[in-house]
């Protein structure tokens, strides 16, 4: 009689045993599984930083295309495509992102972004009125300010430009790009204000430290600003500046500037010798 009992017992054990073993396999696939996710996480944002731009686009469509409903890596492609300065293969994507119910605002401001990298600016303004008005980044209003420059609607230029830098630590772009919207204004000492500006949060944007020399030049400062710069940009600087000089007519300038540009640099300024004997020429 206990024989039977026994082996029920047995054969009871062994099922629990396999149910057990079955309860921790899955548990371990589910374990697994989010470590991977986590590892591709991790991977996913080192790809949309440090990672070569053209080795993240690869990477996105290999992956989106084996997981087609991960919304998070057609994003990622879209992002990839636009650092590898490929906007017009982005906006496919973003327009196919836009078009899911996962689609979200920030989707539709990328997808400006790419317009805009593509000169669309109707198509850019388009984009950024299905945006709501509550939806406030940085760079939304970066994209707005731009819009409305290519618009010459200065008023709201102005007003864009102004709310992106309040929106952002890192505002000398901004503060680089508005300085540019006022120069082809022919609002010169305002564009050197905010170029300025700009140097403030990045002494070493040469971008902004050559466009201060034109808004300078414009107005017949031909001399150098005090502002940080290295030897060899300061002989590029008096280049942009003899040729501005030149440009406006004040050619005995021009020459002394370029002859300056020549002197400074540590080694041969080429382009600086070239301009000089084309003046003596």
């Amino acid at each position: 009689m206990r024989q039977p009992v026994l082996l029920t017992l047995c054969l009871l054990g062994a099922t629990a045993l396999s149910g057990c073993q079955g309860t921790r396999d899955a548990n371990a696939q589910r374990a697994l599984k989010a470590v991977n996710v986590v590892d591709e996480s991790n991977l996913s944002d080192i790809m949309l930083t440090v990672g070569d731009p053209n080795e993240a686009v690869a990477y996105f469509q290999k992956s989106s295309t084996e997981n087609p409903d991960r919304i998070d890596l057609k994003r990622g492609l879209a992002k990839s495509l636009i650092r590898a300065n490929k906007p017009s293969e982005a906006i496919a994507v973003y327009t196919a992102i836009i078009a899911t119910p996962q689609g979200t605002s920030e989707d539709r401001v990328g997808l400006a972004d790419a317009q805009v990298r593509t000169s669309n600016w109707p198509a850019a303004e388009a984009t950024l009125n299905t945006v709501p008005p509550t939806f406030e980044t940085f760079e939304r209003y970066r994209l707005e300010a731009m819009v409305a420059d290519s618009k010459k609607d200065w008023k709201k230029a102005d007003s864009f430009y102004d709310i992106a830098a309040g929106l952002t630590t890192k505002p000398s772009g901004v503060y680089n790009n508005w300085g540019f919207s006022k120069l082809s204004r022919g609002d010169s000492a305002g564009a050197e204000k905010l170029f300025l500006e700009a140097l403030t949060y990045d002494p070493s944007s040469f971008t902004a430290k050559n466009n201060l020399i034109l808004a300078r030049a414009a107005q017949r400062k031909y001399d150098l600003p005090v502002i940080d710069m290295t030897q060899t940009e300061r002989a590029q600087l008096y280049y942009t500046l003899g040729l501005a000089a030149v440009k406006q007519g004040d050619t005995s300038v021009g020459r002394e500037l370029l002859q300056q540009a020549v002197d400074t640099s540590p080694t041969y300024f080429e382009a600086a010798e070239r301009s000089l004997k084309a003046l003596s020429g």
